[in-house]
């Protein structure tokens, strides 16, 4: 998978309530959602972010609740891939069912400024900045996570395998 888009830069320990504040936890629509992604600690970014975009952060992004509508924030309100320095373990696991990308790569998050044009393919797990040409490598996703990301999430994923055992059984 390839993703391209500008960067908006974030600091370390952005937790799950400044990514979507618990005041909008009264729903489950992804549209809705996007329209107060990372509001609390920049009021501007649903306005600005467009299809494509990528967050890059410092350590221990998505720490605090547990809560799926971060990553569902997220990626509906157009972020391709979030690239940081460490991510909390649950918004780690949380993104990637929910079909969302993330990357550690604490040298690329060093090398990248708010606003760079970013270019990542997670098949290899090349980072470039566009802007000043460096590139650095994260550790590409395995073909499982490729599965689930490529589907849009652990539960599309499910439903096609689903799917497609059925129909097997059938033509037997």
């Amino acid at each position: 998978m390839e993703f391209s888009g500008n960067v908006f830069r974030y600091g370390r320990d952005v937790d799950t309530d400044v990514i979507i504040p618990a005041r909008y936890l009264n729903t489950s629509d992804p549209a809705e959602l996007a329209k107060h992604a990372m509001e609390d600690i920049d009021e501007t970014f649903a306005a600005r972010v467009q299809p494509g975009d990528i967050i890059v952060a410092e350590e221990n992004f998505g720490c605090g609740s547990s809560r799926e509508h971060a990553p569902v924030a997220l990626k509906a309100a157009g972020v391709s891939c979030v690239v940081a320095k460490s991510f909390a373990r649950i918004f780690y696991r949380n993104a990637i069912n929910m079909g969302l990308p993330i990357l550690e790569c604490p040298a690329a998050v060093d090398g990248i400024e708010g606003g760079d044009p970013v270019t990542i393919d997670t098949d290899t797990g090349v980072i470039t900045n566009e802007r000043t040409g460096e590139s650095w490598t994260a550790e590409p996703f395995p073909p499982f996570l490729v599965e689930i990301i490529e589907a849009g999430g652990l539960v599309e994923r499910t439903r096609r395998t689903l799917a497609e055992k059925s129909a097997a059984g059938k033509e037997a």
